[in-house]
């Protein structure tokens, strides 16, 4: 897990029209899938004139459609994504692996790993009933200080990797149940740290709790978290533990086999 220091935006070495044509690209969401030129410049705070090329230099090549005044992403994109799922070792195996956990459960199965200050979903095995007011999907990202995955994640970073996450990161109150106070969520990591496993309980979501393990290579090395999300009206702490936490740890044996 432990990866080599990013350089500032001021580094020589720093390229910034990719920055910005990749900010550009992020631009669009499920909320913003159609822009025109000012809407992109707006929601991505650059000016007109290089929103304009960045947008052209995209379309050109093909990873924006251009409609008139409207642009939109265009399937091209999805090859991006594609090259690091195609990266991911035994991303069939883990797939696999999480459907059977939902077989099992009834419940939604993910598998996460880390990126900055947010987990990224790279593989799920959705239930039939949605549990959070936005969509789950691969490459979808989310908080990893209000998440059972991220949680779990961070309490087995190296010290100084925890250290520098905790200064950088920003605590929001989410719900009425979100930690806003950095040595309480400190304290909250060092408990899931040994136990080895991170419930969170609608912190990030009201009505939404979700229990997490690590997921480890065979050497020990971390490579992401998997966890059941689950309606607290639903299912209880107690049983999200005695139930579902014994067919998590199934799974994770299962997929670290495949790390050798």
């Amino acid at each position: 897990m432990t990866q080599d220091k990013k350089i500032s935006s001021d580094s020589p070495d720093f390229v910034a029209s990719l920055a910005g044509g990749l900010s550009v690209l992020l631009a669009f969401d499920e909320n913003h899938t159609s822009m025109t030129l000012s809407e992109v410049a707006e929601r991505v705070n650059i000016d007109r004139a290089k929103a304009r090329r960045y947008l052209l230099t995209l379309h050109a090549l093909g990873y924006v459609h251009k409609s008139k005044r409207q642009f939109k992403l265009s399937p091209k994109t999805l090859s991006l994504g594609a090259s690091y799922l195609n990266s991911v070792h035994h991303h069939d195996i883990i797939q696999f692996y999480l459907e059977r956990v939902t077989e099992q459960t009834g419940e939604s199965c993910s598998f996460a790993v880390l990126d900055g200050d947010d987990v990224t979903y790279i593989a799920r095995s959705a239930a039939q009933h949605r549990l959070l007011s936005i969509a789950i999907a691969i490459g979808t990202r989310l908080p990893a200080a209000y998440t059972s995955m991220g949680r779990v994640i961070l309490a087995n970073l190296p010290e100084d990797e925890l250290a520098e996450f905790l200064d950088n990161t920003d605590m929001v109150a989410y719900t009425p149940h979100s930690i806003t106070d950095k040595t309480v969520l400190k304290e909250a990591l060092a408990n899931i740290k040994a136990q080895q496993y991170a419930v969170v309980d609608q912190e990030l979501d009201s009505g939404l709790r979700s229990l997490a393990l690590p997921v480890y290579k065979s050497n020990n090395e971390l490579i992401g978290a998997i966890n059941i999300s689950t309606n607290a009206m639903r299912v209880s702490e107690a049983d999200l533990i005695e139930q579902f936490l014994p067919l998590l740890k199934e799974c994770a044996d299962n997929i670290q086999t495949y790390y050798i």
